[in-house]
């Protein structure tokens, strides 16, 4: 901070005030009819301040003249001609181009709280132009508005565009108010803040640490743009008591910049400031706001009791169900089956979250009922790809449509049982008594994992088979489920062939699951 009370010409001084203590400066202007510029910006408060002119000393002219301080010293006691005043926290200039010689003060006061502020005075406003100038239109206009992004442009400073100095451009995003200074911006943000570097030409990205910025912290958010994670690249990381409500990015000499990871359905203040690198000064353009539209209303699907239903995701999608029990219940049973991949399902009674958990293959859930309870239930698909899956809700917990399966649902072929045209294989069952279907299908010696893992759609049942694959169909079960456990042996195969074995159990319902696929091979002499 400037801590004399001598504003030097042509630069601009930083200083501080303590709330209803006065501060006053001079400056000397030597000779009749000199242009003068004096700007003040206050910080982070309202300022009261005024400018007023004293003539000099006699003596103050010619070689002999007492230093400054001296002669301040003399006449600090009378009172001068008021040239200007001004109340509040706009960036406000007093600007003469023909004003008289003398001893100019300048008073300021703050009533509202300790602040700091900014003074620049200069008597070659001309040629000095410290202040990036502003274009003829200096609004930011809103060019598009998404959910989650909004899309600002501004005409080029002329100070850029036709002085050639080295302009960038500051974007200020609040969640409050509209600023009238980079200095106002700074003094809210905290002076340990990280004012980002400008990005390299052409590469858009997102300017915002939302761990920080007021949103739940998503771990890939960012990662394909690679901005927030690795913010070395662009700038320190920001402080560690940032603003939940404010973030400033510098942009460049971009024109245009879309500002990204907004909230839905919430009001946001941009401001623009173009900021003179050479001389660190700012200028700010006309601030304006913007309401992000609301998310997609998502079409909530019914779910009737005990019938189940099914639903396809789009990848990376999301789906949501509704369960209304239409009698009182003690519990509620939800049964999901993902047919392909992991989903992602989340369950909440009455706005209540009560579940969430990862489901693949066949996952049965129960829950606590609640009288005229609403169950809404979330399902996310998977980053692989789309996802089909059956479910089923019920309040009478008899009722399953869906078999139960054991943990491992994978089949297992004997090597040392094989011959010419037989295969033996096994299965695990559960201690439930269910029906088991075995199909096999022949397949090229080069089929490949790849090929069965894209046919492993687990809810496509028997029906969608061919009658001539089915091989047979049995019941079995155990009460100890370590004995639960079945073999057969497939026979009448052709020598040196591959078969896909596919087993499905098939629950009381009807409703089928397909345990994983076996690619089986054939002795070739024997």
């Amino acid at each position: 901070f400037h801590d004399s009370s001598v504003i030097p010409d042509g630069a601009e001084i930083s200083s501080y005030l303590f709330r209803d203590t006065p501060k006053r400066y001079f400056f000397v202007v030597e000779e009749d009819n000199t242009p003068l510029a004096v700007t003040v910006t206050p910080c982070d408060a309202p300022l009261e301040w005024k400018l007023s002119v004293q003539e000099l000393p006699e003596e103050a002219s010619g070689e002999g003249s007492e230093p400054l301080e001296q002669q301040k010293q003399q006449i600090t006691n009378e009172k001068g001609t008021e040239l200007f005043s001004y109340k509040g926290n706009d960036v406000e200039y007093f600007v003469s181009s023909s004003s008289p010689s003398g001893l100019y003060q300048l008073d300021l006061l703050s009533t509202e709280k300790d602040t700091h502020f900014k003074v620049y005075a200069t008597t070659t406003p001309e040629s000095d132009q410290p202040y990036p100038e502003l274009p003829y239109d200096p609004r930011i206009d809103v060019t598009s508005l998404g959910r989650t992004t909004v899309t600002l442009a501004w005409k080029p400073s002329p100070t850029a565009s036709l002085l050639r100095q080295p302009i960038q451009y500051c974007i200020v995003i609040s969640k409050e108010h509209n600023f009238k200074s980079l200095c106002a911006v700074e003094a809210k943000l905290s002076s340990d803040d990280a004012f980002m570097m400008a990005p390299k030409p052409g590469l858009d990205f997102s300017p915002f640490d939302f761990a920080h910025f007021g949103f739940p912290s998503d771990n890939n958010s960012g990662k394909e743009r690679g901005f927030l994670k690795s913010s070395s690249k662009f700038g320190r990381q920001t402080s560690s008591k940032p603003r939940v409500d404010l973030h400033k990015v510098c942009v460049g000499n971009k024109n245009i910049f879309t500002v990204s990871d907004l909230k839905p359905d919430t009001q946001y203040y941009f401001d623009m400031f173009a900021v003179n690198t050479n001389t660190n000064m700012s200028t700010a353009y006309v601030g304006t706001f913007a309401r992000t539209k609301e998310e997609a209303k998502q079409k909530t699907v019914e779910l009737k009791d005990g019938k189940v239903t099914d639903v396809f995701i789009k990848r990376k999608g999301a789906k949501f169900l509704r369960f209304a029990p239409v009698s009182s219940h003690q519990k509620v049973t939800f049964s999901v089956h993902s047919c392909l991949d992991a989903v992602q399902i989340q369950v909440r009674r009455d706005g209540k979250l009560l579940l969430s958990q990862n489901v693949e293959g066949v996952r049965q859930f129960q829950l606590r009922g609640k009288a005229k309870a609403k169950y809404l239930i979330r399902l996310k698909g998977s980053k692989k790809g789309a996802s089909v899956l059956k479910v089923l809700a019920t309040t009478r917990p008899n009722k399953q449509s869906f078999p139960s399966l054991p943990e491992d649902t994978r089949i297992k072929a004997f090597d040392k049982l094989r011959t010419c045209s037989s295969v033996t294989v096994a299965w695990l069952g559960t201690q439930e008594r269910n029906k088991f279907c075995i199909y096999r299908r022949e397949v090229d010696d080069n089929y490949s994992e790849e090929q069965k893992k894209r046919e492993q759609n687990q809810c496509l049942g028997p029906d969608t088979r061919k009658k001539s694959e089915k091989v047979l169909c049995k019941y079995f079960h155990s009460q100890n489920i370590q004995k639960a456990v079945t073999t057969e042996t497939i026979r009448g195969l052709q020598p040196g062939k591959s078969y896909l074995l596919d087993v499905y159990v098939i629950g009381h319902g009807g409703h089928s699951v397909k345990y994983q696929s076996k690619l089986v091979k054939t002795r070739k002499f024997c």
